[in-house]
């Protein structure tokens, strides 16, 4: 791998998350799931990459978000918060801000609808973009940013709209292998030179039960690997057992289960990026590496039939903004301010084009109570894929 090296005080920071998780493997006994090593090295306090405060988003971090990437995204999803809205409470929760764009853009379109919520709640685990979050509002909403507040957990009770972009691919994931002799969780042991290395154990208990009811590919000699999401499906009935009127809109990378487990794909599709570059080593600079990995959105569909949501709509990102009118937001600017437009419009080819981001991010609209259907599921739903 070419990648560029991290900073002396990064490499310190990443090696402190190391002794952490060497002492957590040694205390279980020398063994621990890789959803265990995942969430550490994203979220342990201090150390992992979401809570250690690595500069992430935009050009100079590692990737690049849709709110990134223009105001637009924002502006056309606020057409289908707004009727969310309509149908249930003038609420909002937005999970996982990341810089706080999205929340910024979704305000300042709303406010333009004359549809402002009454109150924008943020769930974020990570102190350091909270306080990004609290920065960009402060810098482009002045005027709402007293609207907004941060929440350190989930409501007991919710009604309105939740919005969660690019959520669900950064829950820690069980790994598991398909091979003749049985079914493996792959989890983190300790090799002789104290470095990380793959381990396979029998899988048990809720993994093996996931793993057990898919129909994947086994090969008849070698394996076949891939994850399971078991904390994203746990997720969505907890918000399930909270929402009481409303729905949430789930926005990421991921296909319908008929696609995501496929022969093509049997070493799964987990994803590390450092500075825009993506490689397979999830060991590699524990801490300043996000690690990722796509979507089964058949499951996440099953979750939230079975803890009693309706499965309001499932389509990809293109057909929700052209349906939620992001042209006509893009219409908004007038040609005739050149660069900005022009700009404006190849962010819009990006977040739509279907060999771009259009095609491999889907939307899911999970809800209670509503009596119409969804804007952005109008037309090209896709629930049949599920």
């Amino acid at each position: 791998m070419n990648l560029p090296q991290p900073s002396p005080d990064a490499l310190a920071q990443s090696e402190r998350l190391v002794s952490r998780l060497r002492s957590l493997i040694e205390a279980q006994g020398g063994w621990i799931s890789f959803a265990t090593y995942m969430a550490e090295a994203l979220y342990a306090p201090g150390l992992g990459y979401y809570s250690g405060g690595a500069h992430k988003f935009g050009p100079g971090g590692d990737f690049i978000t849709a709110p990134e990437l223009t105001p637009l995204f924002g502006q056309a999803l606020a057409a289908q918060v707004q009727q969310i809205m309509d149908l249930s409470a003038p609420h909002i929760i937005e999970a996982g801000a990341g810089t706080g764009l999205l929340a910024a853009d979704l305000l300042l379109e709303l406010e333009h609808r004359g549809a402002l919520p009454e109150s924008y709640g943020i769930l974020e685990v990570s102190g350091e973009l909270r306080e990004r979050q609290f920065d960009t509002l402060a810098a482009k909403v002045p005027h709402l940013a007293s609207r907004v507040r941060w929440l350190d957990g989930l409501p007991e009770r919710f009604s309105g709209a939740l919005v969660a972009n690019e959520v669900l691919d950064v829950m820690p994931v069980h790994l598991v292998a398909w091979r003749p002799d049985g079914i493996f969780e792959r989890g983190v042991a300790l090799g002789a030179d104290g470095t990380f290395v793959w381990a396979d154990q029998p899988a048990t208990g809720k993994v093996a039960e996931a793993a057990a009811a898919l129909d994947v590919p086994l090969p008849d000699e070698g394996e076949y690997v891939s994850e399971i999401n078991l904390a994203g499906r746990a997720w969505i009935t907890e918000w399930a057992a909270r929402l009481e009127r409303g729905a949430m809109l789930l926005v990421d990378y991921g296909y319908p289960r008929a696609e995501y487990y496929l022969d093509s794909r049997a070493t799964g599709t987990l994803l590390c990026y450092f500075r825009h570059h993506a490689h397979g080593d999830p060991f590699l600079w524990p801490g300043l590496n996000d690690i990722t990995a796509f979507v089964d959105f058949t499951a996440v569909a099953e979750a939230g039939f079975e803890a009693g949501l309706d499965v309001l709509g499932y389509t990809n990102q293109a057909t929700l903004l052209f349906n939620c009118g992001v042209l006509e937001c893009l219409a908004r600017r007038a040609p005739e301010d050149g660069v900005d437009y022009i700009r404006a419009s190849k962010a819009v080819q990006r977040l739509t084009g279907p060999h771009e981001m259009g095609e491999l991010f889907k939307v899911i609209a999970l809800g209670k109570e509503l009596t119409q259907p969804l804007l952005g599921f109008i037309r090209g739903d896709r629930l049949h894929a599920l």
